[in-house]
């Protein structure tokens, strides 16, 4: 396992430099200050609140701009598999979509985490639990209670799945973790669904407000399983020594994999690979790698740095991009309601990641 930062390893460990108030050198006999790096400068650092609730963490710093910057490269990413589920969901079944997605993200991960960790990383069974779990609602019940939803309703009211993500993520922490969030940070998540019901009303909130039946209740349950995955995520970064994102999405990856694969059996019959297009491979191609191999390591990224709330509140941009790319893919009419709608929803996720100066 590759060592720790050094913004890590100072949080945990007496200093080990020069004091600048006493000049008396630390236990190893370094004669570097402690303040050598200034903590402005430093990754996001977390502490716990007490001795009794060591694994609720907050976060003291500000977060890197580039961080920000791959989360919002994680909602282009996930936008684009609206298009590439569009195309890849008519000629394959939920489980051989899911499960080929998985495995194809789990080829690139490996040996990625092989190199960039110099083999596989030591795994505690905490480890493997969180994997576990966090493979069982964000990949595979995810998965297919969002495809299930794509059947019985509109894509339209399907996409309201990711705008309600925040929110649940965001009441998840504050009622059963204890984490608070500001006024303005739930001014924020608010403000960034009303941005996202707008592009998808064109307009006309309404039309997503006419009927709820067993497609709501389906995309529901896909919000509250996308909150928990949220929630796992960002305990299972956290506490001592924590496994990389890299490594927790690697391993997440192959346990959602292995679980999906238990129901292609039961599609066999349902399809033909030499039936299959090149446009459905490609699309499998591109919900593998680029929705799942970068994305899903970029947004745990975000969960160990930002925490639940923050990091999924860029989940409402996923479908902006997506009514972006299908208008320059798919020849889709953009309105200006959609655009309006896109700004007010960028707006809300700058005010809930937006840090006063203290």
């Amino acid at each position: 396992m590759r060592p720790l930062p050094s913004w890590h390893r100072s949080s945990t460990r007496p200093c080990s430099g020069v004091s600048q108030s006493t000049g008396q050198r630390g236990r190893c006999g370094r004669t570097a200050p402690c303040s050598a790096v200034p903590r402005s400068s430093s990754p996001p650092v977390f502490t716990s609140r007490g001795a009794s609730s060591a694994r609720e963490l907050r976060i003291v710093t500000a977060a890197p701009v580039s961080l920000y910057l791959r989360l919002t490269g994680v909602a282009a990413l996930w936008g684009g598999t609206f298009i590439a589920g569009r195309i890849a969901a008519p000629e394959l079944p939920h489980f051989t979509i899911s499960a080929l997605r998985f495995w194809t993200a789990f080829a690139i991960l490996l040996p990625l985490l092989l190199l960039s960790e110099r083999g596989l990383p030591p795994l505690r069974r905490r480890d493997l639990v969180y994997s576990a779990l966090l493979a069982l609602s964000g990949l595979v019940t995810y998965n297919l209670l969002f495809l299930g939803a794509l059947e019985l309703i509109p894509a339209g009211r399907t996409a309201l799945v990711v705008a309600l993500n925040p929110i649940l993520t965001a009441v998840t922490m504050a009622l059963v973790f204890g984490e608070r969030l500001p006024a303005f940070r739930w001014l924020g998540i608010v403000t960034a669904l009303t941005g996202v019901v707008i592009v998808l009303a064109k307009g006309n909130p309404t039309l997503l407000l006419q009927r709820v039946g067993r497609g709501e209740l389906l995309m529901l349950g896909g919000a509250a399983c996308w909150a928990l995955y949220s929630v796992l995520g960002r305990f299972a970064l956290g506490g001592e020594s924590p496994v990389s994102p890299l490594a927790l999405t690697t391993v997440t990856t192959f346990w959602g994999a292995s679980m999906l694969s238990l129901g292609m059996p039961f599609e066999w019959s349902q399809w033909q690979a030499s039936e299959v297009s090149v446009a459905a491979w490609a699309s499998i191609v591109y919900l593998g790698a680029g929705g799942t191999a970068l994305g899903f390591v970029w947004y745990a990224q975000g969960l160990q740095q930002l925490g639940a709330a923050r990091t999924a509140v860029f989940n409402n941009l996923v479908p902006v991009f997506g009514v972006l790319l299908g208008t320059l893919l798919l020849d889709e009419v953009l309105l200006a309601s959609m655009v309006v709608g896109g700004l007010v929803a960028l707006a809300g996720v700058s005010l809930t990641n937006w840090s006063r100066a203290r």
